[in-house]
């Protein structure tokens, strides 16, 4: 699957593309008084993702049309994003959310987090809000430690709640994804007392994978042995590691064929799918 600018008419914005993430390590810092982890990670885009169409309405409704199955339309983050930004603007309109779901649901990915953020720059430009990039990423904040990101981007070394973004520039690649049948809810890996806190920083110049882990690996594969089975099972053809808090595992490998050998012999009780980096979201082009 590969991933374009979205489709613009009159009243419309579709196949908005929200492409999927990896985390390629993530590090537990510490802990804020407010609770809140503070992490060093390095988060990549990849050209594969949900896609999502927009329509406008004028009554100031705010819809999502269609089913996203485990996710009430009340607390889906697109429609959250929504009320977020028709909030924040003062704009009376208001919108049909389509979403087109093929990244799985607690996987690690940011598929939620995506729509969200591709949420905020289509209406950004649908309902002409002229927010900006840089206002949009403070309202994705209160969304999501991740949706910052997608509106930053482009590659990028996170810092902080995963809000403090620089730019690194990393070699194009090929990945497999493997998705082991399990929904790992983030609050439950964050709060574990089995998870380290205390992993000293990194700057971002000595960022190499040889030297970093995810740190919530460990815990995720206690709680959910299908999450270690899978990482057991990719290490046969690559270094492996875990996304995010979970489910989904991944692996560099050195071609499109390579990785699609490996997708094929995939067991049948997971999903596989092969995926490039992306460089830039699709998205910017459409947004100043």
């Amino acid at each position: 699957m590969i991933l374009h600018a979205p489709r613009a008419a009159p009243g419309r914005i579709d196949a908005c593309p929200a492409p999927a993430k990896l985390n390629l390590f993530l590090h537990i810092l510490g802990r804020r008084p407010d609770g809140y982890h503070l992490l060093q990670s390095a988060f990549r885009l990849l050209d594969w993702g949900d896609t999502l169409d927009f329509a406008l309405r004028e009554d100031g409704l705010i819809r999502r049309i269609g089913e996203v199955p485990g996710v009430a339309a009340g607390n889906d983050l697109a429609v959250r994003a929504a009320q977020a930004l028709r909030q924040a603007s003062g704009c009376a309109l208001g919108v049909d959310i389509t979403i087109h779901k093929r990244l799985p649901l607690g996987g690690g990915l940011g598929g939620g987090s995506s729509d969200a953020a591709t949420t905020l720059m289509a209406l950004d430009r649908l309902w002409n809000t002229n927010l900006g990039l840089e206002r949009l990423r403070e309202i994705g904040l209160g969304l999501g430690a991740d949706v910052p990101f997608f509106i930053f981007g482009r590659d990028a070394f996170a810092e902080g709640m995963g809000e403090r973004l620089q730019n690194i520039a990393l070699p194009p690649a090929w990945y497999v994804i493997v998705a082991p049948p399990v929904n790992v809810p983030t609050a439950r890996i964050f709060t574990d007392s089995g998870l380290t806190r205390n992993t000293p920083p990194i700057k971002v110049r000595g960022f190499t994978l040889s030297r970093t882990r995810n740190d919530l690996q460990p815990v995720a594969c206690a709680l959910y042995p299908e999450v270690a089975d899978a990482l057991s099972w990719l290490e046969r053809f690559a270094p492996a590691r875990m996304t995010g808090s979970g489910a989904c595992v991944f692996a560099a490998v050195d071609s499109e064929a390579h990785a699609q050998e490996i997708v094929d012999q995939c067991p049948a009780r997971w999903r596989a799918w092969r995926a490039a980096s992306l460089a830039r979201h699709p998205m910017h082009g459409s947004q100043a």
